[in-house]
């Protein structure tokens, strides 16, 4: 009788590939432009905001009534109406600024993960968390324009400022939580770029300096954000080049922290 061949009962497993250790998220190309064109981006935003007020549209009177304001809401609505294409320009880079910052962060929490890890993994995803905040208020921003551009500047104003609290915190404090991660995110990472050796004392405290910049809907920039992040494009921007070069060198173990540092 002929034998025919069954299945095997018990099923086998192939041997999984080695891990490539040289792969890394979000790799050297991405995370290296990044880190590049992350704080520029965010810093062009920012200028681009700053100059839908102070661009010669509003008199001092004027400038010196929307600064008497508890919020920046009527300054930023009645610079919309006065000049739309450049502040929906400032809006449009500060949120993809937020964008190219997570894939910079992320980077950054990789290489201070070599000597700290947990540092690491808890700043860097608090961090990028704060940054998706952004994105709320990067779309309550742009439904607040369309409302002053279809309803008046009165109207919108009256609107936005009677009902500020529900806009700006998001459903269920989804978006005011996850901005305040930002805070913490940021300490944890710039502790942890020191305790590394990734970064010196001056850059660390930059670190910790951008970290504090506000958070919220239809937010004013001033003169102290542009030097903010200014001071942050010379610690990221550098250190994306090389990263884009693959010439991040591996922390030494053996040598010392030094308390004054860049």
């Amino acid at each position: 009788m002929e034998r025919t061949n069954s299945l095997p009962l018990v099923r086998r497993w192939r041997t999984p590939a080695p891990v490539d250790r040289s792969a890394w998220f979000p790799g050297r190309l991405i995370g290296g432009a990044a880190l590049v064109a992350g704080p520029l981006v965010w810093w062009t935003g920012l200028l681009l905001r700053y100059l839908g007020l102070h661009s010669g549209t509003f008199s001092a009177e004027q400038l010196a009534a929307f600064a008497r304001q508890p919020f920046a809401a009527p300054s930023q609505l009645a610079a919309y109406l006065a000049n739309p294409a450049l502040v929906t320009a400032g809006y449009a880079c500060f949120a993809a600024g937020a964008l190219l910052l997570c894939p910079a962060f992320a980077t950054l929490a990789r290489i201070v993960a070599a000597r700290a890890p947990a540092l690491a993994c808890w700043g860097g995803t608090l961090l990028i968390l704060g940054l998706f905040a952004r994105l709320y208020d990067a779309g309550a921003d742009q439904a607040a324009f369309h409302l002053a551009a279809s309803q008046g500047l009165g109207r919108a104003t009256d609107f936005v400022l009677g009902n500020y609290p529900g806009i700006s915190y998001g459903p269920w404090r989804v978006a005011v939580v996850a901005s305040a991660c930002r805070y913490l995110g940021m300490a944890l990472l710039a502790i942890g770029a020191f305790r590394s050796g990734a970064f010196g004392t001056g850059r660390c405290l930059i670190l910790l300096w951008s970290g504090t910049l506000w958070g919220g809907v239809l937010k004013a920039a001033n003169l102290a954000d542009l030097f903010e992040y200014g001071a942050l494009a010379l610690v990221l921007v550098p250190l994306g080049v090389l990263v884009l070069r693959d010439r991040v060198a591996e922390p030494d173990p053996a040598e010392p922290l030094r308390i004054l540092s860049w």
